[in-house]
C-alpha cells in the first residue's frame, strides 16, 4: 500500500509562442467579430475609447496574473492563488465562479460561430431546420461545442497545434482589415463626421460596452490556466500575459475606429446604429465595401476566431474543474487523467454540459454580460490575493512584481468592482445568472466542498507524516477508570512504531459559559492525566498533556486533532451503557465518523498482565483485516497469543470454508503474524463469535461507524457482539477510500 497520495501533474510542452497565442486566441474572437456590432450600439464612436479603457484594466490586473504565474506553476491559475492566499470559501468560490466564467464564455464563441457559420450557409442556399427555441444559430453552437470537446479530449499537443495555425491566421486577416478600412477612411476629407457626436449616449455608453466587451480581454488568464504545462514558467508566464495585451489592444482599437469610420450608412442612420442591427456579423457587411471578397474574408476571419477562442476556453475551463477535482473541492474522478490521451476527460465533460445549457438558453447579450460579470469578480478577487501574497509569503521566487505595490492592484479592484456594478443597468438577467450560480456554490461548499477538502487536507498531511515517521496518537479519556486501560492499548502501538502519545481530556462548558471558568476543574482532570503521563515515562513511551476547555467536546476533540497533528485516536466507553450514557457517547461518535484518522474504541477495562489470549473474528460485516495489521504490536506489548475465530453458516460447502480459512491465512502471511485458527459452525453469527469468544481476555475487531440513530437506539452487529462477549474489545474503525494509518504503519515499519 502507497504512504503517499499520488499526485497527478501535466506535462510541460507549450512554449513561450504557444503560451502567447493561446492567449490571443481566446482574446480575439468575442470581442472583435462577435461584439463589436453590439457594443457600437452601446457607446457610438467612444466604443475606441472603451477599447483603450478596457486595455488599461486588463492591464493592471494582468500585471498581478503575471506575478503570481511567475512563482506558482501548477494548473489552476487565478483559484489556486486565491486558494492560497484568502480564506477558504474564496478559494472555492474562485474556482466555482472560474470554471462558470470560461464555459460562458465558450457559450458565447459557440454562439458567435453559429452565427457566422450560419451566415455562410445562408449565403450557400444550405438551410438549417429552425425548431423554435432551438433557433440555426443555437445548433451550429451545439454541435461546434461538441467537436471541440473531443478535439480537446484527443489531447494537448493536436489541441495547441490547430491553436497557433487559427490564431495566426485571423492576425493576418484582420491586419488585411486593418489596412484597407484605414485606406478607405483616410481616402474621405469629411471622414471626423462618421465620430461626430463622439458620445452619443454619454459615459455611460461607455462603461456599458467596457463591461460588455471586458470578456475579449480574459484570454491572458488562460495563460496561467495553462501553467503546469509550459516551459520555464518563471520566465515565459508573465512574457506571454503582456506579449499577447501587446498584440490585442492594438488590432482591437483599430478594427473599431476601421468599422466605425468606414462603414457605409442609410439616408438617417449613423454607422454605429448601422452597425447594432446587423449584431454578431457587422463586420461582414463593413468589409463588404472594402473590395471583392471582403464579407468573405471577415466571414472565414470570423469562423477561425471564434473557433479558436471556443477551444481555447473549452481547454481552460476543463483544466479549473481538473484542479478542483484534485483538490477535493469537486468529486476526484474530474480529477481523472484519460488512460490514453492523458487528459482530464471527466472534466472536458461536465464543462461541455455547462456550455451547451447556457448557449441554447439565453441570447447572446445575456450570455456575453454574465461572463463578463463573472470575470470581473474574478479578477477582483485575484488582485485581493497578490496584495495578501505579497504580504504573506514574501520569499516566493517571483519572475515579475506589479510595480508601485499595492497602489497598482488597489487601483484595478475600483475599477473592476465599478464595471460589474454597472453592467447592472445594461444586464439584469446576467446579474441574476451570476448570484444564482455563487449561491449556488455556497451552498456546494458548504454541504459538500468544505467537508472533503479538510478531509483530503488532513489526508496528505497524515499520510506525509507517516512518509516521515512521524506517529501521533491523540488518546481521548472520559473518566478516571479508563486511564490505565486505554493507555495500555496506547503503549502497545507506540511502543512497536515509536509514537508520540496525547493524552486528552476536554471540559465541556454550557455555551454563553466564558471559557475561563473551565479553570477551576482542570486539578482532578490534570491529577489523571499526570498518572498517564507517569505511565508513559516509566514504558519509555514518548507524550503530551493536553486539557482542552470547549463549549462541544467535539470540537475540543477535533481542535487538538488538527493542532497536534494526530494520525490515530484512542478513546473509550464502559460496555453496558444507559441512553444517558450512548447520547453522550454519540457527539463523540459523530467526530470519529468524520474523522480521517484511524479510530480504536475500548468497550470495558483491561489489565495488562491479564491479557494472554487475544480473539480476532471473522466473517460477515466484520472487517479483519485491520484488526489483524494492529494484533501484532497487541501481542508483542501483552506477550500474548493470537486467535482468530471464523464461522461457517451451516450451508456452507467444503469450497467455500476453504476460501474463508485461505483469506485469513493470507492476511496472517502478509502481516507476518502468528496465530491459530478456530472455526465453528452456527446458524447466527453473533452467537458463534462469542461462543469463539471463550476464554479469550481481549477481542479485537473492525467495522465502520454506525449511523447516528443506531448508536443511540439500534442494535448493529459491532453492538451486539460487545455487549455479550465476556472480554473487553477494541473495536477498530478504518477511515473509508483510502490507506489506513496503521496499515500504513506497518508497511513502513517492514522495509
Amino acid at each position: 500500500m502507497k504512504n503517499k497520495v499520488t499526485e497527478i501533474q501535466l506535462a510541460r510542452e507549450m512554449t513561450l509562442f504557444d503560451a502567447t497565442l493561446i492567449g490571443v486566441g481566446a482574446m480575439i474572437g468575442a470581442g472583435i467579430f462577435v461584439l463589436i456590432g453590439i457594443a457600437a450600439g452601446v457607446a457610438g464612436p467612444a466604443l475606441i475609447i472603451t477599447f483603450v479603457l478596457n486595455g488599461l484594466v486588463a492591464l493592471l490586473t494582468a500585471m498581478s496574473y503575471a506575478e503570481l504565474g511567475s512563482c506558482y506553476h501548477s494548473a489552476g491559475g487565478g483559484y489556486l492563488w486565491i486558494k492560497e492566499g484568502l480564506p477558504k470559501a474564496f478559494g472555492f468560490l474562485s474556482g466555482w465562479m472560474d470554471w462558470f466564467g470560461h464555459s460562458v464564455a465558450c457559450s458565447l464563441y459557440a454562439l458567435g460561430f453559429g452565427a457566422y457559420f450560419g451566415f455562410v450557409l445562408n449565403e450557400m442556399d444550405l438551410m438549417i431546420p429552425d425548431w423554435g427555441f432551438f433557433s440555426p444559430q443555437k445548433i451550429l453552437a451545439v454541435s461546434a461545442a461538441i467537436l471541440f470537446a473531443y478535439v480537446n479530449f484527443r489531447g494537448a499537443s493536436e489541441t495547441g497545434k490547430i491553436g497557433n495555425l487559427i490564431t495566426m491566421a485571423k492576425i493576418i486577416i484582420l491586419l488585411i482589415f486593418i489596412g484597407f478600412g484605414l485606406e478607405l477612411v483616410f481616402r474621405h476629407d469629411d471622414w471626423q463626421n462618421s465620430f461626430t457626436p463622439f458620445f452619443p449616449n454619454g459615459y455611460g455608453g461607455v462603461f456599458k460596452a467596457m463591461g460588455l466587451t471586458f470578456i475579449a480581454f480574459q484570454g491572458f488568464e488562460i495563460i496561467a490556466q495553462s501553467s503546469e504545462e509550459i516551459k520555464n514558467p518563471k520566465r515565459n508566464i508573465p512574457l506571454a500575459i503582456f506579449y499577447s495585451l501587446l498584440i490585442v489592444i492594438p488590432i482591437y482599437i483599430l478594427v473599431a475606429f476601421v468599422s466605425i469610420g468606414s462603414v457605409e450608412t442609410p439616408v438617417g442612420m449613423m454607422p454605429w446604429d448601422v452597425l447594432a442591427e446587423q449584431k454578431e456579423i457587422a463586420l461582414v457587411g463593413v468589409a463588404r465595401g472594402f473590395f471583392i471578397g471582403g464579407g468573405v474574408l471577415i466571414l472565414v476571419g470570423g469562423l477561425m476566431s471564434t473557433i479558436s477562442a471556443l477551444n481555447a476556453t473549452i481547454y481552460s475551463s476543463s483544466r479549473v474543474a481538473f484542479a478542483m477535482g484534485r483538490d477535493r473541492y469537486f468529486p476526484t474522478f474530474l480529477s481523472k487523467i484519460h488512460k490514453k490521451n492523458f487528459t482530464p476527460h471527466w472534466s472536458i465533460l461536465f464543462s461541455l454540459f455547462i456550455i451547451v445549457f447556457m448557449a441554447v438558453s439565453l441570447p447572446i447579450e445575456d450570455v456575453a454580460s454574465a461572463a463578463d460579470i463573472i470575470f470581473l469578480l474574478l479578477f477582483l478577487l485575484v488582485n485581493v490575493a497578490m496584495i495578501k501574497l505579497r504580504k504573506k509569503k514574501p520569499e516566493l521566487d517571483r519572475g515579475y512584481k506589479v510595480p508601485l505595490f499595492p497602489y497598482v492592484s488597489i487601483l484595478a479592484i475600483s475599477l473592476l468592482l465599478f464595471l460589474a456594478v454597472y453592467m447592472l443597468d445594461y444586464s439584469v438577467t446576467a446579474w441574476m445568472i451570476t448570484i444564482i450560480w455563487i449561491g449556488l456554490g455556497l451552498l456546494v461548499y458548504k454541504f459538500y466542498s468544505s467537508d472533503r477538502e479538510i478531509k483530503y487536507l488532513r489526508k496528505v498531511n497524515i499520510l506525509d507524516q507517516i512518509a516521515k515517521k512521524q506517529y501521533n496518537i491523540l488518546i481521548c479519556f472520559s473518566n478516571s477508570d479508563d486511564v490505565r486501560s486505554l493507555s495500555s492499548v496506547a503503549f502497545a502501538i507506540a511502543k512497536k512504531y515509536d509514537a508520540r502519545l496525547i493524552f486528552l481530556h476536554v471540559i465541556e462548558l454550557d455555551e454563553g459559559t466564558k471559557l475561563r471558568e473551565g479553570l477551576q476543574n482542570a486539578n482532578p482532570v490534570n491529577a489523571k492525566l499526570e498518572e498517564a503521563s507517569k505511565l508513559a515515562e516509566e514504558i519509555g513511551v514518548s507524550s503530551k498533556s493536553i486539557i482542552k476547555i470547549s463549549h462541544r467536546i467535539s470540537q475540543g476533540i477535533v481542535d487538538t486533532l488538527l493542532e497536534e497533528n494526530c494520525n490515530f485516536i484512542l478513546t473509550g466507553r464502559n460496555k453496558k451503557s444507559n441512553l444517558t450514557a450512548r447520547i453522550f457517547t454519540s457527539v463523540i461518535d459523530d467526530v470519529l465518523e468524520k474523522a480521517t484518522n484511524e479510530v480504536a474504541i475500548l468497550h470495558g477495562e483491561i489489565k495488562s498482565e491479564n491479557i494472554k489470549n487475544i480473539f480476532i473474528p471473522f466473517g460477515g460485516d466484520i472487517h479483519t483485516e485491520l484488526a489483524i495489521e494492529i494484533a501484532p504490536s497487541l501481542a508483542q506489548f501483552y506477550n500474548a497469543n493470537i486467535n482468530v475465530g471464523i464461522v461457517f453458516s451451516r450451508g456452507a460447502d467444503i469450497e467455500s470454508r476453504q476460501l474463508k480459512i485461505d483469506q485469513v491465512k493470507t492476511l496472517l502471511d502478509e502481516n507476518n503474524l502468528s496465530a491459530d485458527i478456530r472455526t465453528i459452525t452456527d446458524t447466527d453469527l453473533v452467537h458463534g463469535i462469542v461462543k469463539l469468544s471463550e476464554g479469550a481476555d481481549l477481542m479485537v475487531m473492525g467495522g465502520k461507524s454506525d449511523d447516528f440513530l443506531e448508536l443511540l437506539f439500534g442494535k448493529s452487529l459491532v453492538r451486539e457482539i460487545t455487549g455479550q462477549v465476556e472480554c473487553p474489545v477494541l473495536w477498530l474503525k478504518e477511515y473509508e477510500e483510502r490507506t489506513t494509518f496503521v496499515r500504513s504503519l506497518f508497511k513502513t515499519s517492514h522495509k
